[in-house]
């Protein structure tokens, strides 16, 4: 976090009016979220679905000690393949305020936690904020993860500079045709490309401290899907091209036909380990500069 805590401060109660009528992501349904939910039926409170330390992202944020994971439910997509779709459409968790939040972050930096990684964030920014401005007023040192689905609007981005060390979305789909078939929203493109921009612009490529652990940057994930290959390509040229061609980014293998996948093909199998290992030949000559986490 590269703000003082006054400014800090001053970001949550901006990020409060914008809650008002809410823009926070690219729905930009304009709901009072203080009065009814919003259309990712999430309300005036975050709710935390589970936290704790996390060794299951990538090396450079595990470190030593683990990622910071706080898991938020409900989400500002509607995506057919959610894999997390008991905590993003059926809301399992902890309601929390500001003070309440604080507290978890704490004790994430207590336990040894490299950074605290906030997971789906988008909805609730105004409560995270809350909870930083309460977490730094009490020694909150280490870094600020975000880890979004891409679909964050503009203005929450730039009230976030600063204040987010590094950036981690995923980049899901690199057409608006594709968005609307299966997350549900008819801009995904769109929205996360003007995303992927300014989060660049903030934060840009990842620094490391002297033991290989993310300090700073920006880190694209991008979820590989069957029978979708040009989806790939077009989502790396777009990366090389628009964010920059050094950019690290995180091709994921791990995709299978979750919640209702299955209902929506060519999406209802597994990606293939052929068909992986296919597109990534392609994606090296697209981007030899790019650094790829997948380690292949």
């Amino acid at each position: 976090m590269r703000i003082q805590i006054e400014e800090l401060r001053d970001r949550a109660r901006q990020a409060h009016r914008l809650w008002e009528a809410c823009i926070l992501c690219g729905r930009r349904c304009q709901i009072n979220r203080r009065e009814r939910a919003g259309l990712c039926r999430a309300g005036n409170q975050a709710v935390v679905a589970s936290y704790g330390p996390h060794w299951g992202e990538e090396r450079p944020l595990v470190g030593t000690g683990g990622s910071g994971t706080i898991f938020f439910s409900y989400c500002n997509l509607s995506c057919v393949f959610c894999q997390n779709f008991d905590i993003s459409h059926e809301a399992e968790g902890e309601e929390v305020d500001g003070a309440r939040l604080g507290a978890i972050i704490l004790s994430l930096q207590k336990q040894g936690c490299e950074n605290i990684n906030l997971v789906s964030p988008t909805h609730y920014v105004p409560v995270i904020l809350d909870g930083l401005t309460q977490a730094a007023e009490k020694g909150l040192h280490v870094p600020i993860v975000y880890n979004s689905g891409g679909y964050d609007s503009l203005e929450i981005l730039q009230l976030l500079d600063g204040i987010i060390d590094i950036y981690l979305p995923d980049f899901k789909f690199a057409s608006d045709d594709l968005g609307q078939r299966f997350c549900g929203v008819k801009d995904y493109a769109s929205v996360a490309k003007a995303a992927l921009k300014e989060m660049y612009r903030q934060v840009g490529l990842p620094q490391l401290d002297e033991e290989g652990t993310a300090q700073k940057g920006l880190i694209i994930r991008h979820l590989m899907m069957p029978a979708l290959p040009d989806n790939t390509l077009d989502a790396i040229r777009f990366i090389v091209d628009e964010v920059s061609p050094q950019s690290w980014v995180n091709v994921m293998a791990q995709y299978y036909p979750a919640y209702r996948a299955e209902e929506h093909p060519p999406i209802d199998k597994p990606l293939s380990r052929r068909e992986y290992l296919q597109v990534i030949k392609q994606i090296k000559l697209l981007g030899p500069e790019l650094k790829l986490l997948n380690g292949l």
